[in-house]
Order: C-alpha cells, then structure tokens, then sequence
C-alpha cells in the first residue's frame, strides 16, 4: 500500500504547480496531494487555463474543471473558451467543448448570460466564426430554458454583427427566428434593421418595419424615423417623406428639430424650395423653433431657384430670433441681387452686414463694385450708402468696445 503523501500548505502547492513548465506534471502533483491538501481556486484556475492551451491537454482542462468544489464562475469560464477558441484549430472544437460543458455532458454547467452574450460578440465580430456564433444561438435556444431578455440580447447581438456585415437576409432570418422562439423585438430591434435596409435602400421594408412597431405598441425610436426619412430624401421619394411626417405625431412621436430639417434638406436639394418652406411653416405650428441650419438650407435653396426676396425674408426672420446669419447667407443673397440686376437690394443686405457686425467676404464686395460699375446711374446713391452703413457700423463697433 502507497504511503499517504506529505501534507503541504496550499500556498507552497500553489507556487510548485506555477513553477512546473509542464501542465501534465502539474496535474499529477494537484492529484497526488489531493487526499492531504485542499488546493487553493487560484491553483486550479491557473492550471486550467495552462491545460486549456493545447489541444492534446483539453480532456484534462475539462475533466479538472468538473472536479472544482463549486460551479465555476464567469471570470474562470470565459477566458477557459476563449483559450479554446484561440486554438488554431477550426471552431468545431471550441462548440463541442461549449457543448460537452453546458447542453449535452454528464453533468451540464449553468450558463451565466455573461458567458453567452461575450462568446456571442466574439465570435460574431470575426467574419470566419460568424456562421460558427449563427450555430452557438442555435444550439443554446434550442437546447437550453434561456429567459426571453437573454435571447432577445442574444439575437440583436448577432442582427447587428450581420448588419455590419452587409448581411441583410441574416439580419432579417434571425428577426423571424424571434417570433418562432414567442420572443417580441424591441426598439432596439427594429432600428437596427432599418437602419440596415435603409443602407441598402430597401427603403419600403423599412417603413413597413415602422407600421409593424405602432401595431405591436412598442415605443418608436426617432432615430429609426430619421433614417428612413434620410433614406426617402436620398431616393428623392419626398412625398413619402412628407407623408411619414406628418404621420409621426399620430404614432406618438413628436417630429424633433432633426426630422424636419432633414426632410428640409431634401426638398432643397431636388429644386423644391417652397414645399421646404411649407415644412417650415408645419414646424412652426407644431412648436418647433427652426435653427441655424434650417435657415441655411432655406435661404441657399431659395437663391439657387432664384427666390431671392423669399431669401431675404427668411433672413429678416433669422436675426428677429436672435441668430445671427453667417456671412455666406448674405454672400448667396448679395450674388443673386446683383446677378438680376438688383444693384441698390444688394447694397442694402451689404449695409445690413455691417450693422450686424458681421465681416463681408471679398467676393460679396467685388459682386456689389462689378454690378455698381455697369450701372452708372445708380453710382453715386450706392456708394453713398455703402460709406454710410461703413460708418454705421464702425461707430456700433466702437461703441460696443
């Protein structure tokens, strides 16, 4: 009969194990004290992960970690995996080692969200183990008694890896796979998706996304109807942009500065100043103060149709609320003044400027002296203005100094 080995303090076995290059051999000394000395959780965690190393060590690594006094935690499984899935080996063997520890061996381990929700995301952020993180979802929903949150977070996980990816059938498989599993999506869900349809302008099924969240009663996101809303103004579909804006109050959102703005955008872009002055007025009567950037985009857009005294008009309104219009605004307002002819008008917004305090650009004067010059006529009262208004707004500089 073998002799009964020394007893030793768990620290002194803690730092032979450590000392030993050869996890085997390091096994064997945890096994040969073990009827003496209770090893210490640190031992046995840091020998696990140098079993968990190599592939020809793993049934070690797994048959010590059955052997541990309590259920493992997280912090000891994850780097465990992720060690296994390090392994230049194909993922195969890191989804039989998740299957034989948690679904199918002979005493499964509990599996903490934590652990599932991390394997998930890294998996799923390489392009070659993201089929492998499809087949872990899988197995774990349909094997295991996971909660509904789990497998809602699971499942947006992997929608918006797919997403990244371009993948927009994936993304939409795994949206349907969540009715089967009688788990409803949630705003996060449905943003993402269409923010992915949008990028690939299936704009339609976006919207439809949208209907199908007031049916359910799930809160709207606005970010989801700023993106379908950019989507239909890139697709110059600005009647259903207008449409699904006047038709977000009755859903429950309340269009902010952003929604507006962008279908004002939009309108501008294609040529249509005046349905983006419509919109204005909506804004307004909704209670939504316009801002800087509303004004920009209208008066750029009103003098690129040509519209210059509906320009000025918004301009007048701009300084009324306190905002002060940066000088390319007079500068379009200037140009197209003097590019019709109307040489006092452009002299009128250059004096105005200089009330303002604000500094003319170089091309705003040199379009007010070309158009003065080939009007003689007006010569004199043009330039009488302009020194005047220079005055002016001197004497308020230095009067504010």
């Amino acid at each position: 009969m073998l002799p009964s080995p020394p007893a030793i303090s768990p620290a002194r076995l803690h730092k032979l194990v450590t000392l030993q290059p050869d996890p085997l051999l390091a096994l064997e000394l945890v096994t040969f004290t073990s009827p003496t000395t209770t090893p210490h959780p640190a031992t046995l965690h840091s020998l696990l992960l140098r079993l968990a190393r190599r592939r020809d060590h793993l049934p070690h690594a797994l048959a010590l970690l059955r052997r541990l006094p309590s259920p493992p935690s997280p912090r000891l499984l994850l780097p465990l995996l992720l060690a296994v899935l390090c392994l230049r080996r194909p993922p195969q063997l890191f989804l039989s080692t998740f299957n034989s520890l948690f679904v199918s061996g002979p005493s499964p381990l509990p599996l903490h969200p934590e652990v599932l929700i991390r394997l998930l995301g890294v998996l799923s952020s390489t392009a070659s183990h993201f089929p492998s993180a499809l087949h872990l979802l899988r197995l774990v929903s349909s094997r295991l008694p996971l909660p509904a949150p789990l497998v809602l977070a699971s499942h947006n996980l992997l929608i918006e890896a797919a997403t990244r990816s371009g993948h927009v059938a994936v993304s939409l498989s795994l949206f349907h796979r969540l009715r089967s599993l009688h788990v409803s999506p949630d705003a996060d869900t449905y943003r993402i998706l269409t923010q992915s349809l949008c990028r690939k302008a299936q704009v339609r099924t976006a919207a439809t996304l949208l209907d199908e969240m007031l049916h359910r009663g799930i809160p709207a996101d606005p970010l989801a109807y700023t993106t379908v809303l950019n989507a239909l103004c890139r697709k110059k579909q600005l009647r259903e942009a207008y449409r699904l804006l006047c038709l977000m109050r009755g859903r429950g959102v309340s269009p902010d500065i952003v929604h507006y703005n962008t279908v004002i955008v939009g309108m501008c872009r294609e040529g249509r100043p005046l349905d983006a002055c419509k919109v204005v007025g909506d804004m307004v009567d909704s209670g939504c103060t316009p801002n800087a950037a509303t004004y920009a985009t209208l008066v750029n857009g009103l003098c690129v149709s040509g519209l210059y005294e509906k320009a000025e008009a918004y301009l007048v309104d701009m300084v009324g609320k306190g905002l002060v219009p940066h000088f390319s605004l007079f500068h379009s307002v200037i140009k197209g003044y003097c590019g019709v002819g109307k040489v006092e008008e452009a002299a009128q917004i250059m004096t105005w400027m200089l009330d303002l305090g604000v500094t003319p650009h170089v091309e705003s004067w040199s379009s007010v002296i070309r158009c003065v010059c080939n009007d003689e006529d007006c010569v004199e009262a043009v330039l009488l203005q302009l020194v005047t208004g220079r005055r002016h707004g001197s004497s308020t500089s230095s009067t504010l100094k």
